[in-house]
């Protein structure tokens, strides 16, 4: 099976390092800083299991390099930057090619595939266009969960918090348990990240937004890893009022989620200090992935009618400063005083 991981960042760089360390064809697309890293030296992985930082070597293109047709491609971009590249992704896969989406927040296809009271109701705030549902036929699509967190370093160089439930939970979009499904999850299995073939991808995708709907977008606003905002009596009673929105917000979309809130906020403050994946792309002056992790709970707040004040008051702090980074060339970083 030929296989390609496109966007290799840090989910994709340690997906297709542990790939091609396990033996798979499998091609990874880079550019800029990581394609160079990686093209000369490989990818480093640094975590607790690992015993040694010796470099994965891989097999890396520049986008327009690839060597089509493939079998399997996991396309590891940011939510925000898939519809631009969607037709050119779309051109790279077989006749029967398989497209997994292991993005963060709500999917594009959320009201696809099953029955609901929005059935086909489209998310314009994640496909505002109409491109990714004119791309990509549902029987391509596999929706995927990545429970893995990562921390870049530096370009083709991953830190890795290992944990006892990481793994990358995947679905079909209408809920079957496929063959397909199965071999998909074995193959990250066998690479050492445990591959979860799961009958409800959407309920997985609601509850890891529970983290990020949250986390990521406090961060934006006070520059802070989830640690240490659970850790503070004023963030840790806002993101409580956050999380309790956002599981009404599943509830009214057609997911049900038990959480013990006053646990997940505590726990997060025991939890390893890492800075969230929008954290690190503010800190490196790149747009940030909003739209799927707070901005779509907005709009299916408006559709249901199910009330998010909180959410929409930290959405409209971090689409400011997302705002800036763009428009204004930002990048927000860490300064000690007096260093």
């Amino acid at each position: 099976m030929k296989i390609l991981v496109y966007g290799a960042g840090a989910i994709g760089g340690y997906l297709g390092a542990i790939l091609s360390e396990a033996g798979e064809d499998v091609t990874l697309v880079a550019r800029g800083a990581m394609y160079e890293a990686m093209a000369a030296r490989g990818v480093i992985l640094e975590s607790p299991k690992r015993a040694n930082l010796n470099p994965i070597k891989v097999r890396v293109v520049k986008p327009g390099e690839e060597k089509p047709p493939y079998d399997l491609i996991y396309v590891t971009l940011k939510s925000h930057q898939l519809p631009q590249a969607a037709a050119h992704v779309k051109r790279l896969g077989g006749k029967d090619a398989v497209f997994v989406f292991p993005q963060n927040g709500i999917p594009w296809w959320q009201f696809d595939g099953i029955e609901s009271k929005y059935k086909g109701t489209p998310l314009k705030t994640l496909d505002p266009e109409g491109v990714l549902a004119r791309t990509f036929a549902a029987r391509e699509i596999i929706g995927g969960v990545a429970f893995k967190p990562t921390d870049l370093l530096a370009p083709a160089h991953i830190k890795l918090a290992d944990g006892a439930a990481d793994s990358l939970a995947i679905g079909e979009i209408d809920n079957r348990i496929s063959d397909r499904l199965q071999a998909i999850a074995k193959i990250s299995s066998n690479a050492g990240w445990t591959g979860n073939a799961v009958a409800d991808i959407r309920k997985a995708k609601w509850t890891k937004l529970l983290s990020n709907a949250v986390w990521n977008t406090l961060g934006v606003v006070a520059q802070a890893t989830p640690k240490e905002a659970a850790g503070f009596p004023q963030t840790a009673a806002l993101a409580t009022a956050m999380i309790k929105e956002v599981v009404a917000l599943a509830q009214a979309s057609g997911t049900t989620l038990q959480i013990d809130v006053a646990k997940m906020v505590s726990d997060t403050a025991q939890r390893v200090n890492l800075p969230t994946s929008t954290l690190q792309d503010l800190r490196a002056g790149r747009s940030l992935e909003l739209d799927a992790l707070i901005n779509v709970l907005i709009e299916i707040s408006a559709l249901t009618g199910t009330a998010a004040p909180n959410l929409s008051v930290v959405a409209a702090c971090a689409n400011f400063v997302n705002q800036c980074v763009v428009a204004q060339g930002y990048a927000v970083k860490p300064v000690k005083v007096g260093a």
